[in-house]
Protein backbone atom coordinates (compact mmCIF):
# COMPACT_ATOMS: atom_id res chain seq x y z
CA UNK A 1 0.00 0.00 0.00
CA UNK A 2 2.87 2.36 0.87
CA UNK A 3 4.44 1.95 -2.55
CA UNK A 4 1.11 2.66 -4.19
CA UNK A 5 0.97 6.07 -2.50
CA UNK A 6 4.61 7.10 -3.00
CA UNK A 7 4.05 8.00 -6.64
CA UNK A 8 1.55 10.72 -5.74
CA UNK A 9 2.18 14.22 -4.39
CA UNK A 10 1.04 15.14 -0.89
CA UNK A 11 -1.57 17.43 -2.34
CA UNK A 12 -3.01 14.63 -4.49
CA UNK A 13 -3.03 12.26 -1.54
CA UNK A 14 -4.94 14.72 0.64
CA UNK A 15 -7.61 15.03 -2.04
CA UNK A 16 -7.93 11.23 -2.12
CA UNK A 17 -7.97 11.10 1.69
CA UNK A 18 -10.91 13.47 1.76
CA UNK A 19 -12.63 11.31 -0.85
CA UNK A 20 -12.58 8.43 1.62
CA UNK A 21 -9.19 6.65 1.35
CA UNK A 22 -8.55 6.68 5.10
CA UNK A 23 -5.34 4.61 4.86
CA UNK A 24 -3.64 7.68 3.41
CA UNK A 25 -3.67 9.37 6.82
CA UNK A 26 -1.37 6.67 8.23
CA UNK A 27 0.90 6.98 5.20
CA UNK A 28 1.27 10.76 5.58
CA UNK A 29 1.79 10.57 9.35
CA UNK A 30 4.54 7.99 8.83
CA UNK A 31 6.09 9.96 5.97
CA UNK A 32 6.46 13.10 8.07
CA UNK A 33 7.43 11.57 11.41
CA UNK A 34 11.10 12.38 10.81
CA UNK A 35 10.20 16.04 10.26
CA UNK A 36 8.38 15.99 13.60
CA UNK A 37 11.42 14.45 15.31
CA UNK A 38 13.70 17.04 13.75
CA UNK A 39 11.50 19.88 14.98
CA UNK A 40 11.33 18.33 18.44
CA UNK A 41 15.12 18.16 18.50
CA UNK A 42 15.43 21.90 17.83
CA UNK A 43 12.60 22.87 20.19
CA UNK A 44 14.20 20.80 22.97
CA UNK A 45 16.48 23.75 23.72
CA UNK A 46 13.45 25.55 25.17
CA UNK A 47 13.35 23.11 28.06
CA UNK A 48 10.43 20.89 27.09
CA UNK A 49 10.40 17.08 27.21
CA UNK A 50 11.36 15.67 23.83
CA UNK A 51 8.79 12.87 23.80
CA UNK A 52 6.04 15.32 24.72
CA UNK A 53 7.17 17.57 21.88
CA UNK A 54 7.03 14.67 19.44
CA UNK A 55 3.46 13.91 20.52
CA UNK A 56 2.51 17.57 20.10
CA UNK A 57 4.22 17.60 16.72
CA UNK A 58 2.15 14.66 15.55
CA UNK A 59 -0.96 16.54 16.65
CA UNK A 60 0.24 19.50 14.61
CA UNK A 61 0.81 17.22 11.62
CA UNK A 62 -2.70 15.79 11.96
CA UNK A 63 -4.12 19.33 12.01
CA UNK A 64 -2.07 20.17 8.91
CA UNK A 65 -3.62 17.25 7.02
CA UNK A 66 -7.06 18.22 8.27
CA UNK A 67 -6.80 21.92 7.48
CA UNK A 68 -4.62 22.06 4.37
CA UNK A 69 -6.12 24.10 1.53
CA UNK A 70 -4.16 23.91 -1.72
CA UNK A 71 -5.87 27.05 -3.00
CA UNK A 72 -4.86 29.10 0.04
CA UNK A 73 -1.69 27.61 1.42
CA UNK A 74 1.75 26.96 -0.01
CA UNK A 75 2.97 23.40 -0.49
CA UNK A 76 1.76 20.86 2.04
CA UNK A 77 5.31 20.43 3.35
CA UNK A 78 5.57 24.14 4.17
CA UNK A 79 2.12 24.18 5.75
CA UNK A 80 2.87 21.03 7.78
CA UNK A 81 6.17 22.48 9.00
CA UNK A 82 4.35 25.59 10.22
CA UNK A 83 1.58 23.62 11.95
CA UNK A 84 4.07 21.31 13.67
CA UNK A 85 6.24 24.20 14.91
CA UNK A 86 3.23 26.19 16.10
CA UNK A 87 1.76 23.22 17.98
CA UNK A 88 5.07 22.51 19.71
CA UNK A 89 5.71 26.11 20.69
CA UNK A 90 2.17 26.50 22.03
CA UNK A 91 2.77 23.42 24.17
CA UNK A 92 6.06 24.85 25.47
CA UNK A 93 4.31 28.08 26.46
CA UNK A 94 1.41 26.23 28.08
CA UNK A 95 3.80 24.20 30.20
CA UNK A 96 4.63 27.34 32.17
CA UNK A 97 8.35 27.20 31.43
CA UNK A 98 10.09 29.86 33.50
CA UNK A 99 13.52 30.19 31.95
CA UNK A 100 14.02 31.52 28.46
CA UNK A 101 17.61 30.29 28.15
CA UNK A 102 18.70 27.09 29.89
CA UNK A 103 22.25 27.57 31.15
CA UNK A 104 23.34 24.17 29.92
CA UNK A 105 22.08 24.62 26.39
CA UNK A 106 24.67 26.73 24.66
CA UNK A 107 28.16 28.11 24.53
CA UNK A 108 27.70 31.78 23.82
CA UNK A 109 25.39 34.20 22.09
CA UNK A 110 28.16 36.08 20.33
CA UNK A 111 31.72 35.19 19.37
CA UNK A 112 34.25 37.76 18.19
CA UNK A 113 36.03 37.05 14.91
CA UNK A 114 38.64 39.08 13.03
CA UNK A 115 37.30 40.34 9.73
CA UNK A 116 39.26 42.72 7.53
CA UNK A 117 41.23 43.98 10.48
CA UNK A 118 38.17 44.80 12.55
CA UNK A 119 36.32 42.99 15.31
CA UNK A 120 33.10 41.47 14.05
CA UNK A 121 30.42 39.64 15.98
CA UNK A 122 28.64 36.56 14.76
CA UNK A 123 24.88 36.36 15.08
CA UNK A 124 22.83 34.24 17.48
CA UNK A 125 23.45 31.17 15.35
CA UNK A 126 26.13 30.19 17.89
CA UNK A 127 23.30 29.02 20.11
CA UNK A 128 23.24 25.24 20.03
CA UNK A 129 20.10 23.18 19.71
CA UNK A 130 21.83 19.84 20.11
CA UNK A 131 24.32 20.03 22.93
CA UNK A 132 24.65 16.27 23.26
CA UNK A 133 26.70 16.04 20.06
CA UNK A 134 29.31 18.53 21.27
CA UNK A 135 32.53 17.65 23.03
CA UNK A 136 33.34 19.08 26.51
CA UNK A 137 35.74 21.67 25.12
CA UNK A 138 32.92 23.14 23.06
CA UNK A 139 30.63 23.37 26.07
CA UNK A 140 32.61 25.86 28.11
CA UNK A 141 30.04 28.21 29.59
CA UNK A 142 30.46 31.58 31.13
CA UNK A 143 27.77 30.91 33.72
CA UNK A 144 28.00 34.31 35.33
CA UNK A 145 27.57 36.01 31.98
CA UNK A 146 24.60 33.82 31.10
CA UNK A 147 22.91 34.56 34.42
CA UNK A 148 23.33 38.26 33.66
CA UNK A 149 21.76 37.69 30.26
CA UNK A 150 18.80 35.89 31.78
CA UNK A 151 18.15 38.77 34.16
CA UNK A 152 18.38 41.23 31.29
CA UNK A 153 15.98 39.18 29.18
CA UNK A 154 13.38 39.05 31.94
CA UNK A 155 13.72 42.77 32.60
CA UNK A 156 14.36 44.36 29.21
CA UNK A 157 12.63 42.24 26.58
CA UNK A 158 8.95 42.59 25.81
CA UNK A 159 6.70 39.54 25.73
CA UNK A 160 6.84 39.51 21.93
CA UNK A 161 10.63 39.85 21.92
CA UNK A 162 10.94 36.91 24.31
CA UNK A 163 8.80 34.80 22.01
CA UNK A 164 10.94 35.78 19.02
CA UNK A 165 14.13 34.94 20.92
CA UNK A 166 12.71 31.60 22.07
CA UNK A 167 12.10 30.55 18.48
CA UNK A 168 15.26 32.09 17.06
CA UNK A 169 17.49 29.99 19.31
CA UNK A 170 15.86 26.86 17.85
CA UNK A 171 17.27 27.82 14.45
CA UNK A 172 14.21 29.39 12.86
CA UNK A 173 14.54 32.34 10.48
CA UNK A 174 12.58 35.51 11.20
CA UNK A 175 10.13 34.65 8.41
CA UNK A 176 9.41 31.25 10.00
CA UNK A 177 9.07 32.90 13.41
CA UNK A 178 6.59 35.38 11.97
CA UNK A 179 4.42 32.55 10.67
CA UNK A 180 4.47 30.64 13.94
CA UNK A 181 3.56 33.73 15.96
CA UNK A 182 1.05 35.04 13.42
CA UNK A 183 2.93 38.32 12.92
CA UNK A 184 4.23 40.08 9.82
CA UNK A 185 7.83 39.66 8.68
CA UNK A 186 8.81 43.29 9.23
CA UNK A 187 7.73 43.54 12.88
CA UNK A 188 9.38 40.19 13.61
CA UNK A 189 12.66 41.19 11.98
CA UNK A 190 12.57 44.53 13.82
CA UNK A 191 12.06 42.70 17.12
CA UNK A 192 15.01 40.44 16.34
CA UNK A 193 17.26 43.44 15.65
CA UNK A 194 16.20 45.05 18.94
CA UNK A 195 17.00 41.82 20.78
CA UNK A 196 20.47 41.65 19.22
CA UNK A 197 21.21 45.25 20.12
CA UNK A 198 20.14 44.72 23.73
CA UNK A 199 22.20 41.55 24.01
CA UNK A 200 25.26 43.22 22.55
CA UNK A 201 25.13 45.86 25.25
CA UNK A 202 25.20 43.18 27.93
CA UNK A 203 27.98 41.21 26.23
CA UNK A 204 30.14 44.29 25.98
Amino acid sequence: MRQAYEQYSDEELIVRLRDGETNIMDFIMNKYKNLVRSKAKSMYILGADREDLIQEGMVGLFKAVRDYDSGRDASFYTFAELCISRQMYTAVQASGRQKHMPLNSYISLYASTAEQGEEAETELVNVLSDVADRNPEELLIDKENLELLEKMIDKELSSFEKQVLDLYVTGMSYTQIAKVLGRDDKSTDNALQRIKNKLRKVIR
